[in-house]
This record gives C-alpha cells, structure tokens and sequence, in this order.
C-alpha cells in the first residue's frame, strides 16, 4: 500500500488533497501526532496535561516578558531611581521564563505540530521571539553593562515582544490544518 491510499500508517494522504502526500513536513507531523506522547498531551482528560502546559507557558511568558518590558522601560527612562547596572539581576529571571516557555512550548507543539507548522503565524511568533531574544543579549551587553544609549533598541524589544505576545495568542483561533488529516 503507498503513502497516498488508504491507511499506511503514518503516512496517509490528506483526504481529497492528494498532493500534500508529497510534503515532508505533513509527514513529519502526522509522524509525530501518532506518538504517544502527541496522543497524551492532546487527548489526556486530566487537567495535568495539556491545560497545565498552557498555564505554564503563560507563566514562562511573564517571567520573559513581563521582566523584558520592565527592562526596557527603564531603558526609555521611566523608574530613573532604579540605576541601569541594578537591572541586570533580572536577567536570571529572563533566561528562568524562556527556558520555561522552551519546555512547555515543545509540549505544545508536539500535541498539535500539524496546526503549528502550517500556520503562518506560528512563524512570525518564532521570528519575534527570536529577535526580542537577540535584543535582550543586546541590551544588556550594549546598555547595562557598557553604559551606552538603548533607547532604540529598548522601543524595537517592546514592539517584537508584543509582535510574540500577539501572534502567541493568535494561534489559537487561526489554522489552516489541525492535524495532518483534519482541516480547520
């Protein structure tokens, strides 16, 4: 039996879309959606499990976040009492909430890898939090540590921080296919 008829586990072609038998990637993703641990997070009745995972990603998120905005805030000048060098304490907490957000971001996308990687907006959250994550680096070796003017890159943090926040939140009410044989 091939790929494409009938149910060559896991490999089965989208139905009635005979061309995505064809995409690596829908069948890495229909890979993963049948491994127990996709099955687990995604059909486990208990709150422990794909609930939970989302309430820590929200926590991760505003150790990472939220920490990064007050960083950045203090860069454009609001809270001037609190000196520049006595903000990096909160980078800890920083690299805390994405190694958080790491975790439980995985946990998520191999419950639903499908719903993620043929979403386009999935992509502008990676792209986000990649550049915020490359200015937060920046930040703290260019600002807080040598002294020198942030402003700018502080304005651009906020705005890619905001950019993940808001693409995050879109994910869960945007997609193309839920799973490899499921279409929104």
């Amino acid at each position: 039996m091939d790929s494409c008829s009938g149910r060559n586990y896991p490999f089965r072609c989208l139905r009635g879309h005979p061309t995505h038998c064809r995409l690596p990637l829908v069948h890495l993703t229909a890979w993963i959606e049948h491994t127990a641990l996709s099955v687990w997070i995604r059909e486990s009745p208990s709150l422990l499990v794909f609930p939970a995972f989302l309430i820590i990603h929200a926590f991760g998120m505003a150790f990472l976040a939220g920490t990064n905005a007050a960083l950045d805030l203090r860069v454009l000048g609001f809270a001037p009492q609190i000196p520049l060098p006595a903000m990096n304490r909160f980078f800890p907490v920083l690299w805390f909430g994405f190694t958080i957000n790491l975790i439980s971001g995985v946990l998520l996308l191999i419950g639903y890898p499908t719903k993620a990687f043929t979403n386009p907006v999935f992509f502008v959250k990676m792209g986000c939090i990649a550049v915020g994550m490359v200015l937060m680096v920046l930040i703290r070796r260019q600002v807080i540590l040598e002294g020198r003017s942030g402003k700018a890159l502080a304005i651009l943090s906020l705005c890619f921080w905001i950019g993940a926040i808001v693409a995050g939140r879109l994910l869960a009410y945007t997609c193309t296919w839920l799973m490899a044989d499921v279409q929104c």
